[in-house]
């Protein structure tokens, strides 16, 4: 017997794999195309009509950034256009990465022709104009602080989860611990209590607090049933300790089940969900590479002109005019540097590496801490905060099938698209 069913969770269902800031990016990346492309017209216009051959030069090189910037740009335009196009088969999420990589040779022949540019000028120096040369670096050091502002500071995409709690037909209550996960909010007879997962530093426990002033703890306590996705059940015994109540044993992992609270008389139910923690979670598995390769090629442009600036202002004031292809040099390695990175990372998910490691092991723990087996295991990343998973599992279990699974992953929030084939443990030996 072998059960193969594919399904997926959250925004995963239709197949949109994009990251949670695309809409925002995109806009943020057109706004510094529009910028770029004022400054390039004025430039070129400006130098034309004064007669100046620097001003005209610098206006191409603004050219070539907004057409990096176009790059990123046309991505998210047609990712998004195309996200629900059934021939993409895993969706558009990694079209970022695609126009990432594209950017990183980009910035690499960038890197190459002004490394020639400034071996070329330390073999044949040229004549310098400063007057015009050190405030048309100035302008362009301006022009791309703006495009860092206007493409924001959260370039790398991150945006983590670190909750237990589900709202169960309850708003969310304060958390009060370090680390004490999202509060279950139970309304009694006796008032408003918060119950919570607490593991600050300790074994995971239940705690029962008063969320309003005037709820009062009762001297009994009372107990928290679990009923897990397999339907198994513990009971933990609550007991009092000075303002609050506690379970006297630590609750296994996962975290993930319905939870029956007893107490003033009543029988509460609330759900907890368990996310990835917000240390758990590999950056390479949400970071949006796209306005990554953007906002590199702003801070690229802006290092090249602040050195730019730095050796022209040397080299007027001591004569030194090595000093301008040096500040060339360092530029381009720089940016060779930026290039590098950029590349490895997006050519990896391109080639569906597994950016995330501990997701993979997260999911092998849980499935086998119940009692089966993962045959088969394949993790790689769909789009940026969005993952996907094959996995092949034995099992002895005759009533577990692939729904059974794919409740028990549901505790992985970046998991966004979940393939299971289930099949009996003798069939798999």
């Amino acid at each position: 017997m072998s059960d193969f069913n594919d399904a997926a969770f959250g925004a995963g269902h239709d197949h949109i794999f994009l990251g949670s800031a695309h809409e925002q990016n995109e806009r943020r990346t057109w706004a510094v195309i529009a910028l770029c492309s004022a400054m390039m017209v004025a430039e070129i216009v400006g130098g034309s009509l004064f007669g100046s051959l620097a001003l005209v030069a610098d206006g191409l090189h603004m050219s070539t950034h907004a057409g990096a910037m176009l790059i990123a740009a046309l991505a998210y335009t047609y990712a998004r256009k195309h996200a629900t196009d059934s021939r993409f088969v895993f969706g558009t999420g990694k079209l970022g990465d695609l126009a990432g990589f594209t950017s990183a040779i980009v910035l690499a022949m960038i890197a190459l022709l002004i490394g020639y540019e400034a071996v070329s000028r330390f073999l044949s120096p040229v004549p310098i104009h400063f007057g015009e040369a050190i405030p048309i670096a100035v302008v362009g050091l301006l022009v791309n602080l703006a495009s860092v502002w206007l493409l924001g500071g959260d370039h790398h995409g991150h945006s983590h989860a670190h909750s237990h709690g589900h709202g169960h037909g309850h708003e969310h209550g304060h958390d009060d611990h370090a680390h004490e996960d999202d509060a279950q909010k139970v309304f009694t007879a006796s008032g408003v209590f918060d119950v919570s997962i607490f593991e600050d530093g300790v074994p995971p426990v239940f705690r029962v607090a008063p969320a309003t002033a005037g709820s009062r703890l009762e001297a009994a306590g009372g107990a928290i049933t679990t009923v897990r996705p397999d339907g198994s059940r513990q009971v933990f015994d609550l007991v009092e300790r000075g303002g609050y109540l506690e379970s006297k044993d630590p609750i296994p992992e996962p975290h993930a089940f319905k939870a029956v609270v007893r107490m003033a008389g009543g029988e509460y139910e609330v759900e907890f969900e368990e996310h990835v923690h917000h240390d758990e979670v590999d950056h390479a598995a949400i970071r949006d590479h796209n306005m990554r390769s953007a906002y590199i090629h702003v801070i690229a442009d802006a290092a090249v002109s602040v050195l730019a600036i730095v050796g022209l202002l040397l080299a007027r004031a001591f004569g030194w005019l090595w000093m301008d292809p040096l500040a060339g040099v360092i530029g381009a390695l720089v940016i060779a540097n930026w290039s590098y990175g950029l590349m490895r990372d997006t050519g990896a998910i391109l080639l569906d590496i597994n950016p995330d490691r501990r997701m993979a092991d997260s999911v092998r723990q849980v499935i086998e801490d119940s009692g089966d087996k993962v045959i088969d295991l394949h993790v790689w990343r769909l789009g940026p905060g969005h993952m996907s998973a094959v996995v092949s599992v034995a099992t002895n279990e005759l009533h577990r099938d692939s729904r059974f699974y794919h409740a028990v992953l549901k505790r992985f929030k970046g998991l966004s698209h979940v393939t299971v084939e289930v099949q009996p443990a003798q069939a798999a030996a």
